[in-house]
């Protein structure tokens, strides 16, 4: 087999771009380098910090950053990202790397990630894109559908008396003399049996509707509010009343008090609306390993959620611009 020459490259990467490369169109839409000033505030050390200038420089945080975009997307593992940007040609023009340019390993992209999610960066991330929505005119329009999803965290295998002291806020006896085992314990986690504006991660034993608040987009130019009926109570609806909402959440019905069928009739019509924020979950289950967060510990699953949902946003902004063109 002949070795890959320059213009056999180009014509490989031509070839790649004639079948509709998606990563070329995240690179033409997505502002990238919009996200430098707050990423390399987080990752670049202040001069006086470095311990050498010697040795090879760091690598540029924007393509750190877009390494990340790539794990979220294709829903990989550090190990895995590392070897796909290896072998694939499309992951590593996505990234502005050459054949001969060094790829940052698992270790690297690990230590990447843990930076943006002690800072909690991600988060401001997904704010500083939604600005970007608005000014390109995707303006939340409509009302707002409201729904929660659970994620899996990674199985535990804890006693029942470990499981005990975890919810009661405390660290199981003998866990502190393991180190190694008490890291891989998460301690924070909970069990039980479109365009996104704002999200809100809690652990399983919060109710949905404790974060209503923190979900509701004060931008958006209606006053309309979906949700299923979770999130009905009488303290809810007269909280959205008082801020000039319009409820329009699933009512339910009681024992020995079934809903009349004008109120099922309006909970059918809501479901027609409601119904579409699954589609948001679904497409993450599908395509990014949604209901699964292998990680430790809440900081680092907010990570995930909002990775999750700031490249969410990005590929749906990447459907409705090549929808605004076609029409055009």
């Amino acid at each position: 087999m002949g070795q890959l020459g320059f213009y056999d490259l180009d014509k490989r990467l031509e070839a790649i771009s004639a079948k509709g490369d998606p990563l070329e169109a995240l690179i033409a839409i997505i502002p990238f380098e919009s996200f430098r000033a707050e990423i390399e505030a987080v990752v670049r050390l202040a001069p006086e910090d470095r311990k050498s200038n010697a040795g090879r420089k760091p690598f540029d945080a924007v393509m750190m950053f877009k390494v990340l975009v790539l794990q979220t997307l294709y829903n990989l593992a550090d190990e895995q990202v590392e070897y796909q940007i290896r072998d694939r040609l499309s992951f590593t023009r996505f990234l502005g790397l050459g054949l001969e340019d060094v790829v940052p390993d698992a270790t690297t992209v690990w230590l990447f990630r843990e930076a943006l999610t002690k800072a909690n960066l991600v988060k401001l991330l997904f704010d500083r894109f939604n600005g970007y929505l608005n000014a390109k005119g995707y303006i939340a329009r409509g009302g707002q559908i409201v729904d929660a999803t659970i994620v899996s965290a990674p199985k535990q295998h804890n006693t029942r008396e470990e499981n005990e002291a975890i919810k009661a806020g405390k660290t199981p006896e003998g866990w502190e003399e393991k180190p190694t085992k008490n890291a891989q314990k998460d301690k924070e986690a909970r069990w039980t049996n479109k365009l996104i504006r704002r999200y809100a991660e809690t652990d399983a034993s919060v109710h949905d509707s404790q974060k209503l608040d923190e979900v509701l987009d004060k931008s958006n130019t209606s006053n309309e509010v979906w949700a299923d009926s979770a999130y009905r109570s009488a303290e809810t609806e007269a909280k959205l009343k008082a801020r000039g909402y319009k409820s329009r959440i699933h009512r339910r019905g009681a024992r020995n008090h079934p809903l009349c069928k004008r109120q099922q009739a309006a909970n059918t019509t809501r479901s027609r609306v409601r119904a579409r924020v699954e589609h948001v979950f679904g497409d993450q289950q599908n395509a990014m390993g949604g209901k699964l967060v292998r990680t430790i510990g809440m900081a680092r699953a907010r990570a995930k959620i909002g990775l999750m949902n700031l490249v969410y946003n990005m590929r749906r902004l990447v459907q409705l611009e090549r929808m605004a063109a076609a029409s055009a």
